[in-house]
């Protein structure tokens, strides 16, 4: 089951797709895309907050995670 919603991507695909109209199956993958990428996005800033023994991720852990991750 999809942990964002589907609507948020959907308009998302709207605003920035030139307000072409968007099949579901498409929504469908871009959501698991969206999801694998901020799990990633996580994995690293996680990582980061680690290698700087804090428990929390700042800003900062999320910057460099999308250094790495792209």
């Amino acid at each position: 089951m999809a942990e964002i919603p589907a609507a948020a991507v959907k308009r998302l695909l709207t605003k920035h797709g030139s307000e072409l109209r968007t099949s579901g199956t498409a929504v469908e993958l871009a959501v698991a895309a969206a999801e694998e990428y901020v799990a990633r996005l996580a994995q690293e800033a996680s990582a980061s907050a680690q290698r700087d023994k804090r428990k929390t991720i700042m800003d900062d852990d999320i910057k460099k995670a999308r250094q790495v991750v792209g």
